[in-house]
């Protein structure tokens, strides 16, 4: 890991959570959610350079039976260097701890799927199929 780079186990804060995932491209989140939301995390992973968040990842679930990984954002300048890789190596670590025969599942955007896929993810189609509730 870069010698500037700070890994914590910490969720960001909702400022932090919601302009990281605005800034990484991924579907905007209301503050109330993430107020709600981010103290319910099972795990967390940020990484921070110079003191500014740069990256992070989250496990939500109930903790025992079904978990998903979520929120696995880089900031885009700083895209390219593995800071997806640092994360989802954390979250590994963390989801082999979790008790045997729990469903552990993530969706992936585009081209990310390559990335989970280094970490044991595999599509579940066509057995099943992932699907949302468009409200």
């Amino acid at each position: 890991m870069e010698d500037k780079l700070e890994l914590r186990h910490e969720r960001p804060s909702v400022e932090q959570y919601l302009a990281l995932r605005m800034e990484a491209g991924l579907s905007a989140m209301s503050a109330e959610g993430a107020e709600i939301g981010l103290p319910r995390s099972v795990f967390a992973v940020t990484l921070y350079e110079e003191g500014a968040l740069v990256g992070m990842g989250r496990v939500v679930g109930d903790g025992g039976c079904f978990f998903q990984v979520t929120d696995i954002a880089v900031k885009p300048s700083c895209q390219g260097r593995g800071l997806g890789k640092i994360i989802m190596r954390e979250i590994r670590s963390f989801l082999d701890t979790v008790p045997d025969r729990s469903y552990i599942s993530l969706i992936a955007d585009g081209e990310a799927a390559r990335l989970y896929a280094q970490y044991g993810f595999e599509p579940v189609m066509p057995a099943s199929q992932g699907m949302f509730l468009r409200r």
